[in-house]
Formats: C-alpha cells, sequence, structure tokens
C-alpha cells in the first residue's frame, strides 16, 4: 500500500516512531543487496529518514561507492507482527557536526537510549520519494 512521505497518516507515523530495529538495505559494488541491521529515525516533514552509523562499516562504503548521482538508492524497513513499513530513497553520508547531532538526538528519542560518543560517526540521510506499508 503506497503512502505519502511527507503526510503518512498518523498510524503508519506511530508505528515509525514505537522501537524496532529495522534492516538497511544497500547495493554492494558487484550489485548484490547488502542487509544489515540498523536503527532509523523517520522524519516525515523533512521527508527525511536517518541512520547514525560508523564510517568505516560497509554500508557507508557501498553508499560512497554508489554515490555518483547525488546518491545512492537505498530502502529500510521494520516489521512487527502483521505489520511493516518501508521507505525508500537516495541516501548521502553527511559529516557536518550539527547533523550528527541532531541525529543522535532523534535515535535517543526513539531507541530510548543515548549511544555511546564514537569520533567515527557518521550520518546516513536519505532523502525519501517513497513509502509503503501495512498496519
Amino acid at each position: 500500500m503506497a503512502i505519502d512521505v511527507r503526510n503518512p497518516g498518523p498510524e503508519y507515523l506511530a508505528f515509525w516512531r514505537e522501537y524496532h530495529l529495522c534492516t538497511l538495505t544497500t547495493q554492494r559494488p558487484d550489485g548484490g543487496p547488502h542487509v544489515v541491521p540498523v536503527g532509523v529515525t523517520y522524519d516525515p516533514e523533512a521527508g527525511l529518514a536517518r541512520i547514525i552509523t560508523n564510517k568505516s562499516s560497509t554500508k557507508v562504503a557501498n553508499i560512497l561507492a554508489a554515490d555518483r548521482q547525488g546518491g545512492a538508492r537505498v530502502a529500510v524497513c521494520q516489521v512487527h507482527r502483521g505489520r511493516w513499513a518501508t521507505l525508500e530513497g537516495l541516501a548521502t553520508v553527511r559529516t557536518e557536526p550539527e547533523l550528527i547531532e541532531d541525529a543522535v538526538r532523534r535515535y535517543a528519542e526513539r531507541y530510548e537510549r543515548m549511544p555511546v560518543p564514537n569520533p567515527d560517526r557518521v550520518l546516513i540521510e536519505i532523502a525519501l520519494d517513497r513509502a509503503m506499508g501495512r498496519g
């Protein structure tokens, strides 16, 4: 079921605010999918999903390798019993401290814990253009 990325409706948005681990799917240089568990925050007003991670991670390397057209096509997904939600868009790696701090704050709010400090932390920012789900 297609969802409006910027106006998802209260049930869809509530699902994205619950504590659920997600998966991020990026494309490896050989074309294969790379799927890993991540914490994701969803900001429909900005049309963004955010993931904090280490700059040396494979997911970051995959995004940087594919980032030739202004972003790498990715998907994040979460599932709980019969409910599921997927967000898709173009991912870029951001290193600006103020953006990372904001993403850490959002992560702490959703996942009810502050991540440990990490000087190698970066932000994967996904400019969303598609949302699907069933609640």
